[in-house]
């Protein structure tokens, strides 16, 4: 599953619906059920429906399976995925805070930002 900005550019995959990873192969965060969280512990926001919104509710990337939300952008090409890297060991997960209700606005944190929090 290959996660897209508002721009239409790849920014991270997944193929095991697992472990998130950046092209260069840096491993950048996990699911854990519809949640996404850094290997630091931090919740960055949720998984649904082909979208990932921060934690205001606010898309940050589409997959190409993403259904409602906002007008997805034409993708474009991807990227060669760099060699992939072992995955840090995950800190003690923060308890996930109530979901906020899903808007219709692109996040400013729709690119490689996201996984920096």
């Amino acid at each position: 599953m290959i996660f897209y900005n508002r721009e239409g550019r790849p920014i991270a995959y997944s193929e095991d619906n697992e472990k998130i990873y950046l092209f260069n192969g840096k491993p950048v965060a996990y699911f854990f059920n519809e949640y996404i969280y850094g290997y630091n512990g931090i919740e960055f926001g949720w998984f649904n429906n082909g979208w990932v919104r921060d934690l205001k509710g606010q898309c940050v990337f589409y997959t190409k399976e993403a259904i409602g939300g906002m007008i997805k952008p034409v993708s474009r090409v991807l990227p060669v995925k760099g060699v992939k890297r072992v995955a840090p060991i995950k800190a003690v997960r923060r308890v996930p805070r109530i979901k906020t209700v899903e808007q219709l606005r692109w996040s400013d944190l729709s690119s490689e930002a996201f996984f920096m929090q």
